[in-house]
């Protein structure tokens, strides 16, 4: 997420037009952000240590994976951890230990490696690991508060708000959405005026997926075979969900069990795809798993610091490729008519969703609330109806997803708030050095504090 301090990127045009940003060049830049480390004196390489605590980190992985099904989000690496890990059938209270004396063999300073990228991949390493015990921690039956369970797992303090805030952000709704009736009602009444067709939802999606694709590769290079599959299910407690492969491919879900309003098809294919989920996971193998063979990086330990990197860069992702007033022109002008719906409504439809997402932080409150035993299941639903304008069917999902992924929630908000003004304070308005940052920040082993 950064920009680039007087170095000068190669380039290429792509066949789409565009400045096309060579990442692995790009990479050197990522690496200010070690400076302010702690140094011991310097060392050649890592020699070999960094592989042995990596490797092990992978299979503790794999084994805590075991106890929770939820914790790899993705593996590709070798058949033959995965192999170990079932062999070594550590409990829970074992993954943590073993994970705290790797942390203590990494220590707490970062030494002076002739190579920076080395020193990030350190530092990574350590915090991974810290939150993998305090994940370990959780499922043995320690208790966290809201914060310190997002300060654990994510490298984070989320920000507090209270009702008055959102109470004011409903207030300026309030003007905006047309109709009689209670706010609430009156903006279900205007979002049911925007679904897709059942029918003509994957035409809009794949249209959205293509235009994403293309605005992306007009500035990050990617592998010539990279793709992904888009698969259409039901019965899930998320919306989407990008299911890594390996082998720089995707396996991209959408959820149908209801009504997709048709701004989710620009949100949904820059986050799960273009340039979000799919481009993050495809440079991290590119970069880190082929070219330096870091084996850490072919898993991805969902309740970690890395999500805050990947939910908030997948959600800024989506300004990056459709910049505001770009992307209320492409729903309009093509997106609208493919789904059948009244193209006036775009413009006012976009100036409701910027004061929307703000209320996106009321769902954090209500994890925060609910976690902490201050709200009970019902109070928590209500407060989601309310601050976040959905029907009572749309709150219980909500309070699924809650129930499951916890402090996760802040990922998508405080990441993507955390991700803006990174690139806002390093890039400025420029677009290359913007999507220079951008290609620096999803193709390194950046964490949280980085971008602090």
């Amino acid at each position: 997420m950064n920009p680039w301090l007087g170095y000068r990127a190669r380039q290429s045009t792509s066949n789409t037009g565009g400045t096309v940003i060579d990442v692995t060049r790009w990479l050197a830049v990522a690496l200010v952000l070690v400076a302010g480390c702690r140094q011991s004196p310097p060392v050649p390489e890592d020699d070999g240590q960094l592989d042995a605590v990596a490797h092990r980190y992978v299979v503790l992985g794999l084994g805590l994976g075991r106890h929770d099904a939820n914790y790899v989000d993705a593996y590709y690496g070798p058949d033959s951890l995965r192999a170990r890990a079932e062999g070594d059938s550590l409990s829970v209270k074992g993954v943590q230990a073993t994970a705290e004396s790797l942390i203590a063999v990494l220590g707490d300073s970062v030494p002076g490696y002739g190579d920076s990228l080395v020193a990030m991949r350190h530092r990574y390493l350590r915090v991974q690991l810290g939150a993998m015990a305090a994940r370990a921690r959780m499922l043995g039956g320690e208790r966290f508060t809201f914060d310190e369970e997002a300060q654990a797992l994510y490298d984070v303090r989320p920000p507090r708000y209270s009702e008055a805030h959102f109470d004011s952000l409903l207030s300026r709704l309030d003007s905006m959405v047309p109709g009689p009736g209670p706010l609430t009602a009156r903006y279900q009444r205007f979002r049911d005026r925007l679904m897709i067709p059942a029918g003509k939802v994957d035409t809009v999606f794949k249209t959205a997926i293509a235009a994403c694709r293309a605005r992306t590769l007009n500035h990050l290079a990617l592998p010539g075979n990279e793709r992904f599959d888009l698969e259409y299910v039901k019965g899930t407690p998320w919306n989407a969900y990008n299911w890594y492969q390996g082998g720089y491919r995707s396996l991209i879900q959408v959820n149908l069990d209801f009504p997709i309003p048709l701004d989710r098809a620009v949100d949904l294919a820059c986050h799960e795809g273009y340039p979000g989920h799919h481009v993050y996971n495809v440079l991290l193998e590119q970069e880190l798993v082929r070219k330096r063979g870091w084996v850490e990086s072919s898993m991805y330990p969902l309740f970690s610091p890395q999500s805050l990197i990947a939910e908030g860069s997948a959600n800024f992702g989506i300004d990056m490729a459709f910049p505001p007033a770009e992307r209320v022109a492409f729903e309009r002008d093509s997106l609208f008519p493919l789904a059948g719906l009244d193209t006036a409504l775009a413009e006012r439809n976009a100036a409701v969703r910027q004061v929307v997402e703000r209320l996106n932080y009321a769902r954090n409150e209500v994890a925060r609330r609910y976690l902490d035993g201050e709200l009970d299941a019902a109070g928590a639903r209500r407060m989601l109806q309310r601050y976040w304008l959905i029907t009572p069917e749309a709150a219980a999902k909500t309070l699924r997803f809650i129930d499951t992924y916890r402090s996760y929630v802040i990922n998508y908000n405080l990441g993507r708030d955390l991700v803006a003004d990174w690139i806002a304070r390093t890039a400025g308005n420029d677009e290359k050095a913007r999507w220079s940052a951008f290609g620096a920040l999803v193709s390194a082993p950046h964490l949280p504090r980085d971008l602090q």
